[in-house]
């Protein structure tokens, strides 16, 4: 029997939103005191959420409340730092975010944003600078992350950007949803753990 496999991510595209700023850690992208809730379901809501607000509690001027139709963020060093939350891409994907450009990330943060088949691309800061710049245009181009090839497509111009092998490999190949995969196995593993003596007359 097959074993199943999660959908491949090869590429995403759409509008960018630049959120500048290094060491933009989690509990920006979403505060703790969301995090109590039983589910991810409403996580979107979440995303940024004190961020993008006054001390009257007013919408201000931050790019999520500019770019609520943006699917790339584009950000700069060491986004996603601090606690290992996986609610933080959690919020952003449910907001909408289906791959993010950075300078650097965390390395926990991407690998969350992995196993959420969320890809998170790197690049020099003149090459984040300017994509941010063109973002951040009053009519801004559409963003094209190609995961194969490594490259940012801001409109017509193509820009390299680097993916760390282990989550390219995961994306294209579908194996980025380590969770589904390792259910698709679970009648295997019954079937091995029925066979192991010292689990059969466990008990007993």
């Amino acid at each position: 029997m097959s074993k199943m496999q999660t959908q491949t991510v090869t590429r995403v595209a759409g509008p960018g939103v630049a959120v500048r700023g290094n060491d933009i850690d989690t509990d920006q992208v979403i505060p703790a005191r969301f995090m109590k809730e039983v589910t991810f379901d409403n996580m979107g809501q979440y995303a940024f959420f004190d961020a993008r607000r006054d001390d009257s509690d007013a919408f201000n001027d931050h790019p999520f409340n500019q770019h609520d139709d943006a699917s790339i963020l584009v950000v700069n060093q060491n986004f996603g730092c601090g606690s290992s939350r996986e609610h933080a891409p959690q919020a952003l994907m449910r907001w909408g975010i289906e791959g993010i450009v950075g300078e650097s990330f965390a390395e926990i943060f991407a690998g969350n944003c992995q196993a959420l088949g969320i890809p998170t691309a790197t690049a020099s800061h003149d090459t984040i600078e300017r994509i941010m710049e063109r973002v951040e245009q009053s009519e801004g181009p559409e963003l094209t992350l190609d995961v194969e090839s490594e490259t940012v497509m801001v409109g017509d111009e193509v820009l390299d950007v680097r993916i760390k092998p282990s989550q390219k490999e995961a994306l294209l190949g579908g194996i980025w949803d380590t969770t589904s995969l390792m259910k698709s196995y679970l009648d295997e593993v019954q079937v091995t753990a029925d066979n192991l003596p010292y689990l059969h007359n466990f008990g007993a």
